[in-house]
């Protein structure tokens, strides 16, 4: 007994040692030193996304070795990402571990479940003023924006619970890449608006095909009119437009309303005849736009170099590759005279740690990314638009804007009208409201147009009843609480060394317990001898 206990309380100390080196640190709110030590030699780790893009690559190594060469007692660990779900799935792993990065680039929804683990995530408005640190402070070796030359619109996408926790790194929005060429040939011609009857209408007229089987309109096997890259931005898009509910400022659930199970309904009966898909079913929007394929092709400005006969970048073998003329549009609309489109883009966090050096390094490092260079290198290499003023309106970003189609390269066309679409509708942009939640509400808005398309294609009844039953899913996969109700399920789980720690106390004074029992009841029994 006695070795089983000695065993049972070193495995607990070997067990609290591990947690207290790997387990999620009690880190203290940070708070900004007054002097920056440089003789402190630090790594910072950086959490980049990227999509196959190797000048967004060189691009942010560019600002890594201009950054060292300005600080050498810093150095940043790059890591490249191709999916900001990974890095988010990451992030929440390595909180439990107490690994998480420096610098993240990520969204604010996912910001917002980080930062409830206690002290993660670092808030910047502190930091945004200091007068030594903060934009445009006067101890920095760079040249960084101060806070009113950043785009208000984009600025305010980083402030969850009233405070700002993310700066933003670039903006797009979603467009609508138009095959004009086959639009024109079915008989209709372009309105200076898309709204999504017409959008409807003509995919519908497409599907006519011709006596062998294949379409009239492009004569091949293969056409889905209208393909959706992100049907949850689709979602949230159609109920802003039609002022219905989606969530509210404190996490309350308003997606499950009658209007949501309108557009569906309608977009059901557009799955049902084949003219509407989405990327997760069928694939790629890029690629069945530039195969002739596909007629109406909604993604990101930031895939703009993508999209197009001449496009930069392709998936697809070049002998498939379908000569049309490609117009970006905004995305469609239920009200022409009032037109809503979603504002989105990587945004930057920092993450908490034990040592202030090492954080206020991560800060400059991520002033440094708002520097004009930088901002204007990454925005060129697709449709992505600056998030300060002072880039914006430099002689060389204005230059690049003037010279749309100089070449299918740098200049290409399709990627300059798709940034210039969104400077001049920076002002319908929105965004949604941010809190521990909201990511899990995106993925669940996505899903509502995902599982709908797919029962009409297995043949399933879309009705009322499917609705209800389609909305208690969602709300129990992603623990939305249902109608009018928020966000339920806790952030995380406890981590594998935790867990043991626990069961191991709680059996070492199970053990004790027994032992001192065992102890009580053999001194009563020798007592009791004659």
């Amino acid at each position: 007994m006695k070795k089983l206990l000695i065993l049972l309380i070193i495995t607990s100390l070997s067990l609290l040692t591990l947690s207290s080196c790997h387990g999620t640190p009690g880190l203290t709110p940070f708070e900004c030193p007054e002097v920056f030590d440089e003789s402190e030699e630090i790594e910072i780790t950086f959490w980049a996304k990227n999509d196959t893009n190797l000048n967004q690559v060189a691009v942010y190594k560019q600002a890594i070795a201009d950054f060292e060469a300005l600080y050498p007692n810093i150095k940043v660990k790059l890591t490249l990402y191709t999916d900001y779900g990974r890095i988010y799935s990451d992030v929440i792993t390595n909180i439990s571990t107490g690994t998480t990065p420096n610098v993240c680039i990520t969204y604010p929804d996912h910001i917002a479940t980080y930062k409830s683990g206690g002290n993660i995530v670092v808030p910047l408005d502190d930091l945004i003023d200091n007068e030594k640190w903060g934009l445009g402070g006067t101890e920095l070796k760079f040249d960084s924006p101060t806070r009113s030359e950043m785009i208000p619109e984009f600025l305010s996408e980083g402030v969850i619970d009233g405070e700002q926790y993310a700066l933003p790194f670039m903006r797009s929005t979603e467009v609508c890449y138009v095959n004009k060429t086959y639009v024109e040939a079915l008989g209709f011609e372009l309105p200076e608006t898309l709204t999504w009857d017409f959008v409807f209408e003509v995919s519908e007229a497409a599907m006519a095909k011709n006596e062998d089987g294949t379409y009239k309109v492009n004569g091949q096997t293969t056409l889905i009119p209208f393909i959706y890259k992100s049907t949850d931005n689709m979602m949230i898009q159609m109920l802003e437009q039609k002022g219905a509910g989606y969530s509210t400022e404190d996490g309350g659930i308003e997606i499950f309303n009658d209007t949501t199970e309108g557009i569906l309904k309608e977009i059901a009966e557009h799955a049902s005849s084949r003219s509407f898909s989405t990327f997760k079913i069928s694939g790629y929007p890029a690629n069945y736009l530039n195969a002739g394929q596909c007629i109406f092709a909604v993604d990101s400005t930031a895939g703009a170099t993508w999209m197009g006969s001449d496009a930069p970048l392709v998936d697809i073998a070049e002998d498939t590759i379908v000569e049309f003329e490609t117009a970006v549009m905004t995305v469609p609309q239920y009200d022409t005279e009032n037109p809503r489109m979603i504002s989105q883009g990587p945004s930057v966090c920092i993450f908490n740690k034990q040592s202030e050096n090492e954080v206020l390094a991560s800060w400059l490092f991520t002033q440094f990314l708002l520097t004009d260079s930088v901002q204007i290198g990454y925005a060129t290499t697709e449709g992505y638009v600056p998030v300060t003023k002072q880039a914006q309106s430099t002689d060389e970003y204005r230059d690049y804007l003037s010279r749309e189609g100089e070449d299918n390269d740098f200049y290409y066309d399709v990627k300059l009208k798709a940034t210039k679409l969104l400077i001049e509708n920076t002002e319908n942009t929105f965004v949604t409201h941010v809190f521990n939640g909201s990511a899990s509400l995106r993925n669940a808005a996505g899903q509502l147009i995902e599982n709908t398309t797919k029962s009409i294609r297995r043949g399933e009844t879309v009705d009322d009843s499917y609705f209800d039953r389609l909305y208690s899913e969602m709300t129990s996969l992603y623990h939305l609480g249902g109608v009018g109700g928020h966000y339920t399920e806790t952030v995380g789980e406890l981590p594998a060394g935790a867990v043991a720690l626990i069961i191991s106390l709680c059996a070492i004074w199970l053990l004790i317990g027994i032992y001192y029992l065992y102890g009580l009841l053999k001194k009563l029994k020798y007592r009791d001898k004659p």
